[in-house]
């Protein structure tokens, strides 16, 4: 039998225990740039272990739902952020962690204008876009050392709407 996971809509007080959710939302910290401009400062904890930020573009091809949750992975050296390029949503797929096992896998999707930060060490699924062209700018850990764990389910998880 396979377990079914629904995807809920993303929240800040819901995905916390993964990560940070970054949007601009609410009245600014500051407004800068000739009045213009709001910035909401310090929206995720980037968090190295070593080595130092970079920026990466990735593209992925589409996911459709309902979808075969497989594998969720791990960077135990550093926190990664994944922030849409376009204004199309994607799925995220987190998991609790019980002694290096992941546990609980929840899903949810982002609104527009929506992007999250992994806290190191926090059990999440790849990639998954939900139309093309899945562009994203990726802030994570660049430097030396395994920085990848993987977890293949055993179970069947299947993610629907």
């Amino acid at each position: 039998m396979s377990k079914r996971i629904r995807i809920e809509p993303l929240s800040a007080e819901a995905f916390a225990p993964y990560g940070d959710l970054m949007e601009a939302n609410g009245t600014p910290d500051k407004v800068i740039n000739q009045g213009r401009c709001g910035r909401y400062h310090d929206k995720a904890r980037l968090d190295f272990s070593d080595g130092r930020a970079g920026i990466s573009i990735f593209k992925s091809e589409k996911a459709v739902l309902p979808l075969t949750l497989e594998l969720v992975e791990r960077h135990p050296q550093g926190s990664q952020a994944f922030v849409p390029m376009s204004a199309a949503p994607f799925l995220i797929v987190v998991a609790g962690d019980a002694d290096g096992i992941p546990t609980n896998p929840r899903a949810f999707v982002t609104a527009p204008g929506q992007a999250v930060n992994f806290h190191r060490g926090t059990w999440h699924g790849v990639l998954t876009p939900l139309s093309e062209p899945g562009v994203f700018a990726v802030i994570d850990r660049i430097g030396g050392g395994a920085n990848l764990e993987e977890h293949w389910f055993r179970e069947t998880h299947i993610i629907e709407e």
